[in-house]
């Protein structure tokens, strides 16, 4: 009798996976890459082929002009760093407690609510490179007492404002996939309402969207380039002068190599980290 039940569990179980060949891991592999090769060598005969291409070639892609113009680039693209790491804090935080002030349900709390939608509206509803224009340029004309008149402050500040009404949806939308249950045992822990908040249901919304926080943060570093139009001396900025100076664009090349540079590993580590959360939900599933 045990030998018939050590069976049927024997054959029930499922098989162990296929171990792939070498040749199979090793066959798709070249294949993408002479596929991948074959498609970029068409293209760059198919360019070079135009008649206006050593022309183009000449105001787009001297190398002279790239290395006499790097130092500037660099030191502009250096304050675009520097203003995104300073513009992805604030908005981290202020994106958070406009979705909590969103989600409040008490009618005490329905004027905070109501603003907090009034706000997120009406900035969504414009686009960002005209809130940096309002603020770049209307605000400084004030002369308020005590703020400072620095374009670069207040275009810093647009950026905040409007990717933090974004990004606080992205907050909400993660809030309301946490299940009812886990507040339901948080209060049941006897914990108050913001402390349910802060540790339940909070970490768990920020793991939920995580990939999108970062998918945010990727626009924004390239976003920051639009400071530009309103005098701000970044990357874009400094390319633009050289380029007014000599009638050559290929700075213009060095700053798109610089914003490639910074953005593609932060693209990948966005990649990489919702393939994880995807592998983490079929977990749970099974």
């Amino acid at each position: 009798m045990e030998n018939k039940d050590i069976q049927s569990l024997d054959m029930s179980a499922p098989p162990p996976p296929k171990v792939p060949t070498r040749r199979e891991r090793i066959t798709p592999v070249l294949v993408s890459v002479i596929s991948t090769g074959m498609v970029f060598v068409i293209l760059v005969l198919f360019i070079s082929s135009s008649e206006q291409w050593p022309l183009v070639q000449k105001q787009f892609f001297s190398w002279e002009a790239m290395v006499e113009s790097f130092p500037a680039v660099m030191r502009g693209f250096w304050l675009n760093l520097r203003i995104f790491f300073i513009a992805e804090f604030f908005i981290t935080i202020c994106s958070l407690l406009l979705a909590v002030a969103r989600s409040l349900k008490s009618p005490i709390a329905t004027p905070i609510r109501f603003a907090a939608i009034a706000f997120i509206d009406l900035v969504r509803g414009v686009p960002a490179l005209l809130l940096i224009l309002l603020f770049g340029f209307g605000v400084p004309a004030l002369r308020l007492p005590g703020l400072p008149n620095s374009a670069l402050f207040w275009g810093t500040v647009a950026l905040v404002v409007s990717y933090s009404a974004y990004t606080s949806e992205v907050y909400r939308a993660g809030m309301e996939a946490v299940h009812d249950s886990q507040r339901a045992a948080a209060r049941a822990l006897g914990l108050t309402y913001w402390q349910t908040l802060r540790y339940a249901i909070i970490p768990q919304a920020v793991r939920n969207v995580l990939p999108a926080l970062l998918n945010g943060a990727v626009s924004l570093q390239k976003d920051v380039a639009l400071l530009s139009v309103i005098g701000v001396r970044e990357a874009v900025r400094a390319s633009q002068i050289y380029t007014a100076r000599t009638f050559n664009y290929s700075s213009l090349i060095v700053a798109a190599f610089l914003f490639l540079l910074a953005s593609v590993p932060l693209a990948r580590l966005t990649d990489r980290v919702a393939q994880q959360d995807q592998e983490r939900r079929l977990q749970r599933t099974r």
